[in-house]
């Protein structure tokens, strides 16, 4: 909605796009509060911002500029309406969403503000969800995205995607933000649920639009449909019949999707072709690995690990550190797992993240020391972001006090 809105409105109008979809939002919790949820709430919610579009263009017209190339069409009743039904149909509105994804990519913005900008004007995230996608303070993320706003409203036009222009040094900051959208849904801080299915499959639509563009179709944008697919493959054993987080080990394997495993390694195929090596590549191979092992017991760890040394190379991060020292612990004991969370160097920035701490209470317990595994597991409680996270916590807990063997997701 906001894509097609600034489509209309203009780049410089980007404030009032918000402001339209905030109102269709309003509107919906008044009138299905007493109609009821509409049976398509899509749409009802698209035409109700394209109403409230037209009521504006019509009373503003001569008070406001809008996009350059609408601005003569914009302004007669004869081509108003019928100009603005075609922006919202079906097709323009995916047009409209890379245009706007490249748009926010913005040479002036450095690439952490760019993908911020993607996740909070294209995706909804809340600004508390990017602080925890980028493990960031909140108010450092709100600022970066005030400031990235300003310089996308000065702009003079959106992005044109059919032009190559500078096309291939916005893709990264495109392909980190829709990786990032992913990873919400199948691992995120949402406080309704860890597992939100609908943003895996946004994420996956987007990438796969992504792949129809010809200059978007590039080894790393294959690399990283590949990565989305191998993980969704695996979203039916991810929560049991309880709702209860399943960890990898423990997931029943007959329930991964094989259709789209087998789509997520052609994809990981055609990502080899040419010589470019991303962090995408790195991790979709990780989870093909994970993926191929028919029992937990089988995987080729040794492999993993040196993936994730290449991976840490290529994008240093804690969370990365924290998954590597992890592998290593499965490989060579929980000893050595611990020894290397030690030696993160930037672990501070993994105080907030519940996982961080329910990883060293997973090693302390397996290393025989259930009373330290069980206050850090209390320590990951404090910070479970849902009720999801709250019960799987409080599993290990009880785990620990009956000295019941189990894993972290």
């Amino acid at each position: 909605m906001v894509a097609v809105l600034t489509r209309i409105f203009g780049v410089h109008n980007l404030a009032l796009a918000e402001d339209v979809v905030q109102d269709a939002f309003c509107r919906a919790m008044e009138v299905w509060k007493f109609r009821g949820v509409p049976e398509n709430p899509s749409a009802w919610l698209m035409a109700t911002a394209k109403n409230r579009a037209l009521d504006i263009l019509r009373r503003e017209r001569t008070a406001r500029t809008y996009a350059p190339e609408l601005s003569r069409l914009l302004q007669s009743e004869w081509t108003l309406a019928p100009v603005v039904e075609e922006l919202f149909a079906s097709n323009e509105i995916n047009d409209d969403q890379l245009r706007m994804m490249f748009s926010c990519c913005h040479p002036r913005l450095p690439e952490e503000a760019q993908v911020a900008l993607i996740l909070h004007i294209l995706c909804g995230f809340s600004v508390g969800e990017i602080a925890g996608a980028f493990v960031s303070a909140h108010g450092a993320i709100e600022k970066r995205i005030t400031r990235a706003k300003k310089v996308l409203a000065a702009s003079k036009n959106l992005f044109d995607v059919a032009a190559a222009g500078d096309f291939s040094a916005r893709l990264p900051a495109v392909h980190r933000a829709l990786y990032l959208l992913f990873n919400e849904g199948y691992h995120g801080a949402s406080p309704e649920s860890a597992v939100r299915v609908e943003l895996c499959r946004e994420a996956m639509r987007l990438t796969a639009k992504l792949l129809e563009h010809p200059l978007g179709t590039t080894p790393a944008t294959h690399a990283l449909a590949a990565l989305m697919c191998l993980h969704a493959a695996r979203l039916p054993a991810r929560v049991d019949a309880s709702g209860n987080l399943n960890s990898l080990f423990d997931q029943d394997r007959s329930q991964w999707d094989q259709e789209i495993v087998v789509e997520g390694l052609r994809l990981l195929d055609f990502s080899a072709k040419g010589t470019e090596l991303s962090e995408y590549h790195v991790e979709a191979a990780i989870a093909s690995i994970h993926t191929r092992a028919l029992r937990s017991e089988d995987t080729d760890w040794t492999a993993i690990v040196s993936l994730y040394n290449t991976l840490i190379t290529l994008r240093p991060s804690p969370i990365v550190a924290l998954n590597r020292a992890i592998a290593i612990a499965q490989k060579e004991g929980p000893e050595r797992g611990l020894e290397e969370i030690g030696l993160i160097a930037d672990r501070d920035r993994l105080a907030a993240y519940p996982f961080f701490s329910a990883a060293l209470g997973e090693l302390e317990f397996r290393c025989g020391r259930p009373e330290t595994a069980r206050e850090h597991f209390r320590a990951a409680l404090a910070l479970a972001r849902n009720p999801m996270e709250r019960r799987f916590l409080d599993l290990r807990i009880s785990a620990c006090e009956s000295q019941a063997p189990n894993r972290i997701p």
